[in-house]
């Protein structure tokens, strides 16, 4: 079992494309894309079960200097 997560990712400004190639290299997230508005970065990832969400994430992603601030939604099975 994986845990889905989205996090939105706000970067300084003119740096979208070089934070997007960063994440692309590190070859962790399921789908990536640029958004309009608040929020420059869209990110789907898969957390492997029993890995502390929070944890992954900041030591996975957010140590991108040129990330300002990041937003995560977690997913629950519904259905």
């Amino acid at each position: 079992m994986v845990n889905c997560v989205f996090i939105n990712l706000r970067c300084r400004p003119g740096s979208t494309y070089r934070v997007a190639d960063a994440l692309a290299l590190k070859e962790l997230h399921s789908e990536l894309y640029s958004t309009s508005g608040e929020w420059d970065l869209l990110m789907k990832v898969y957390i492997p079960e029993g890995q502390d969400v929070g944890r992954f994430i900041n030591e996975n992603f957010l140590d991108i200097e040129e990330i300002e601030r990041s937003l995560t939604t977690l997913t629950f099975k519904a259905f």
